[in-house]
């Protein structure tokens, strides 16, 4: 039976059926993604809101999402296009259309201050196909090229995407193994190991929500942080972090927003050992 190869899973998937993540499918005996080209949602959206602060700021960027996710975050805010049912939906409900038209799309909107497309809402890599081609495409065309995602996939589908990507938000949603396990059904590891190649490849800033007794701890913010700050000894290079407030939703609403008062303490914690660290959602 054919493997995915996307993520740590590794899905065996039967002719026609799905893997764990609702968007890739076995044709013809081979591993596709059954949410090519099949958009959910379409905006042309300020570059800050993916968050991107130091990557042309000011700039407007066409973002774009389609359908499935590879995690399970229970305080999920696109659910409705990532894992609940109704997400599930789209594989028979979203329009398709193909990279070229979204790049014809996009051309058309540097008028209005478009530098490029952007991959989010959902988790864009477990498209990742989608991503490359229309990514090349949009290179090719002059524009820039951003990715909003978990993180969550192998060095082998880093290598298809990053000569077309420019700039990524990736999520690091904790620092710990027990997070990712418990809360995720996620892999901490392999999202440390993408992160690592992605800020060898372009330009990369991180975010981390703060969810009350979860990982709101200064110590762990603290080893975050100076993580994040050996990679940029090694690589020379600048990460920002955004350390952003928790409202519930989705299926974790018995807990209380993330006090501001807390926000604001870690991103102190934070500087500590990095010079840019952002507050969101206060």
């Amino acid at each position: 039976m054919p493997v995915c190869d996307v993520c740590f899973r590794h899905c065996k998937i039967e002719e026609n059926s799905t893997g764990f993540c609702g968007a890739r499918t076995c044709r013809g005996g081979k591993i596709a993604a059954d949410n090519y080209g099949k958009l959910t949602s379409v905006a042309l959206d300020p570059i800050e809101k993916k968050p991107l602060k130091m990557f042309r700021p000011g700039a407007k960027i066409l973002s774009v999402g389609s359908y499935g996710c590879n995690l399970r975050c229970p305080f999920c805010q696109n659910s409705s296009i990532s894992w609940s049912d109704k997400a599930f939906d789209f594989k028979n409900t979203a329009d398709y259309y193909p990279p070229e038209e979204i790049v014809k799309s996009a051309l058309q909107l540097r008028d209005r201050g478009n530098i490029g497309i952007a991959f989010t809402y959902n988790e864009p890599l477990i498209g990742y196909e989608f991503v490359r081609d229309t990514a090349r495409l949009s290179k090719q065309a002059g524009m820039e090229n951003v990715l909003v995602t978990n993180g969550t996939a192998t060095l082998k589908v880093l290598d298809e995407i990053s000569p077309y990507i420019d700039a990524m938000n990736i999520d690091l949603k904790a620092f710990t193994d027990s997070f990712y396990k418990n809360l995720l059904d996620g892999d901490f590891q392999m999202v440390k190991d993408f992160i690592e190649g992605a800020v060898q490849s372009c330009h990369v800033e991180l975010t981390t929500l703060i969810i009350p007794g979860e990982n709101d701890s200064e110590d762990e913010m603290r080893r975050l942080s100076a993580w994040s700050a050996g990679l940029e000894k090694q690589y020379k290079k600048t990460i920002p972090l955004h350390i952003t407030r928790f409202f519930p939703s989705f299926k974790l609403t018995d807990k209380a927003p993330t006090p501001i008062t807390t926000i604001m303490k870690l991103v102190e914690t934070a500087k500590e050992n990095l010079e840019f660290v952002f507050p969101g959602n206060v």
